[in-house]
């Protein structure tokens, strides 16, 4: 049922898993592809996720659906910020509050792209000044003062795109936000523990990003889109480990991991000062030395008759006795059938008589 699920996609969204959330919607939406309340939703997970593409799709589905539905505009809005398509999200923040007139959301978000539009459109103003310094500083370089030109070398210029970066047990995803950018001017290379990314237009200084990552991947597992609005690069993970930053630094070393013997068979082992001990081989030894010990007089007879009696089936022990009783200790037989049916006599050594006290 997709009122099921949906209830198991908000649990899963209230416990912080984002992307079981969004599986369960997508079942949801699935079965029921009409209700524009579970787009959304998604969509809400989708921000949490980092997916904003993915998330202004799923507020234009339920916005057509169901044009009132103020959440969806604030999904849209929201997303597009995060895009950087500064107007687009004003002008859906601005319909959604005209639906939901007392939600401060939208006059807060609506507030802060108007800042951003601002800004925006004042980065196009001062690289038109710095434009127009330029030339007049080309044009008139022969009266210019070395100390001016110095001051104008120095001017601190922003990177051209601005880029982010988010992360799942498995992969790093990095987005470069760059709006229409073709796909042929772009071009991504993969090392073992490098990236770089080069953005090279027409008649344009070439962008270039190269980070020594934090950790290892993949190469041949890593992948990139160019979409309208950013390159998205998914860096495969060599080892799932958690990365404190994209770039590796001397204080954001990786901590080996400690690999845990899946098998109970093996003895655990514990740290100590002292060396250590291999019980087993300690004990086979023993073990040895007692087989291999020589005995001598009486203590190596009696090792001699348990060696063989400890063995024996019971007509050989009772032969063995039988045998050794009555020869007074000069005849011990193992066959049952020779001396069970009669007295065994004593049969003393070559060289030696049997004598009875």
């Amino acid at each position: 049922m997709a009122s099921d699920l949906e209830a198991k996609a908000k649990e899963a969204f209230i416990d912080d898993h984002f992307e079981l959330s969004v599986d369960l919607y997508t079942q949801a939406i699935a079965l029921s592809p009409k209700k524009s309340e579970l787009y959304v939703d998604r969509a809400q997970a989708n921000i949490k996720l980092g997916h904003y593409t993915e998330t202004v799709a799923d507020a234009n589905k339920a916005i057509e659906l169901d044009p009132s539905n103020s959440k969806a505009y604030l999904r849209k809005g929201t997303a597009c910020m995060k895009l950087e398509e500064y107007q687009t999200a004003k002008a859906a923040l601005e319909t959604g509050s005209a639906l939901a007139p007392g939600d401060s959301r939208f006059t807060n978000l609506i507030k802060e792209c108007e800042k951003l539009i601002a800004e925006e459109m004042g980065d196009l103003t001062q690289e038109s000044v710095e434009n127009d310094v330029q030339e007049t500083v080309k044009s008139s370089a022969d009266i210019v003062p070395v100390s001016d030109q110095l001051h104008q070398a120095t001017i601190e210029v922003k990177p051209k795109f601005r880029h982010e970066y988010y992360q799942k047990p498995e992969e790093v995803v990095v987005t470069i936000f760059a709006k229409g950018i073709p796909a042929e001017n772009v071009a991504v290379q993969f090392g073992e523990q490098i990236l770089s990314v080069t953005i090279d237009l027409p008649g344009e200084d070439a962008y270039c990003f190269q980070a020594r990552l934090f950790g290892k991947i993949i190469r041949e597992k890593c992948k990139f889109f160019v979409l309208s609005t950013k390159i998205e690069i998914r860096l495969v993970k060599a080892e799932q480990i958690h990365w404190t930053s994209l770039e590796f630094s001397k204080e954001n070393r990786i901590i080996p991991s400690i690999s845990v013997p899946s098998s109970g068979s093996q003895r655990p082992s514990y740290p100590s000062s002292k060396p250590r001990r291999d019980w087993d081989k300690i004990e086979a030894e023993v073990k040895k030395e007692e087989k291999d010990e020589k005995l001598e007089g009486d203590a190596a007879l009696n090792k001699f008759f348990r060696d063989i009696y400890g063995d024996a089936d019971e007509d050989t022990k009772r032969a063995m006795e039988k045998s050794f009783v009555e020869s007074n200790g000069t005849v011990l037989s193992t066959n049952w059938k020779e001396v069970g049916s009669k007295k065994v006599e004593g049969s003393p050594p070559d060289g030696m008589e049997l004598k009875k006290w």
